[in-house]
């Protein structure tokens, strides 16, 4: 079955920077485009950036273009989404997701990442 793990998440101050991970399993991955979203508490989940299946276009949401930089590597069945100059309004949980897969997509777990001195 389909599964998307992220991991990379944890406490940075401002101005740190994290690389978040999702791991894929279960599809043929090379085959979907994906995307990271995020739900900060007591608001909805956004969309914070999107990768076409080769990689060739990505897509940000305006919050986060010239900071956050998203990769894939199709060979190891993994997203990426490498966070620069983080401020504490990206404290969130962040989730990884595949495009649509015959019916539906897929989301991952999540992984908290907090901005905080």
């Amino acid at each position: 079955q389909v599964q998307l793990v992220e991991s990379g998440g944890g406490l940075v101050q401002p101005g740190g920077s994290l690389r978040l991970s999702c791991a894929a399993s279960g599809f043929t991955f090379s085959n979907y485009a994906m995307s990271w979203y995020r739900q900060a508490a007591g608001k909805e989940r956004e969309l914070v950036a999107r990768i076409t299946n080769t990689g060739g276009s990505t897509t940000y949401a305006d919050s986060v273009k010239g900071r956050f930089t998203i990769t894939r590597d199709n060979a190891e069945n993994a997203v990426y989404l490498q966070m620069l100059s983080l401020k504490p309004e990206d404290t969130a949980v962040y989730y990884c997701r595949t495009a649509i897969i015959l019916t539906r997509s897929y989301w991952g777990q999540g992984t908290q990442v907090t901005v905080s001195t």
